[in-house]
């Protein structure tokens, strides 16, 4: 699978973005209940921040996720993690599916993070699921995050995940080995 990545435009993406966050799958980007006006707001404010930008991920040229990329020091993350030179946060919604395809998310987030330490700047990239959502905690682990701490932001309580360029390198590694050998992926 092959993506290509392009910036949110808050104007034109903004129904397609309300159509995904208000689902109940996206339960866990805690925008369930946004009006179509409050999700433009809300991403019009990231690409204006200059700290956190928001990019649509592509393939054969249709929307199939969301990713963001931010600065931790200038999040709600700042102070509750020892942060250094080289962290990028990142957040990751993939679109509700047409028909389930086996290993889709997986090769989502792979490209998201090939995409991040493709920046030579970039040392770690640094996540903050709810505690609650299972299966991306799974998803992380196979692509190299390592867990770090429970922290309890303004808006849910969190496992502080870390992968580093490293880790992400030997787990893609170890992903397409057990691909190649017949091996499952979600």
């Amino acid at each position: 699978m092959r993506f290509k990545f392009r910036p949110v435009d808050p104007a034109a993406d903004a129904a397609l973005l309300h159509s995904w966050v208000s689902q109940d799958y996206a339960r866990f980007w805690g925008m369930q209940s946004t009006t179509l006006a409050e999700v433009r707001a809300e991403y019009e404010k990231i690409q204006g921040s200059g700290h956190h930008t928001a990019i649509l991920g592509l393939e054969d040229e249709n929307p199939v996720f969301l990713m963001e990329r931010y600065d931790p020091t200038r999040s709600p993350l700042h102070g509750l993690y020892e942060a250094e030179v080289g962290d990028i946060g990142m957040h990751l919604l993939v679109a509700p599916p047409l028909q389930p395809r086996q290993g889709f998310t997986t090769a989502v987030m792979s490209a998201v993070l090939e995409r991040l330490f493709a920046d030579p700047a970039v040392k770690r990239v640094v996540v903050e699921p709810d505690a609650a959502n299972h299966k991306i905690h799974s998803l992380n682990a196979r692509l190299g995050f390592e867990k770090h701490a429970l922290l309890r932001l303004p808006d849910k309580d969190a496992w502080l995940s870390l992968c580093t360029r490293e880790n992400f390198h030997d787990a893609a590694f170890l992903l397409a080995t057990q691909i190649a050998s017949g091996g499952a992926t979600q």
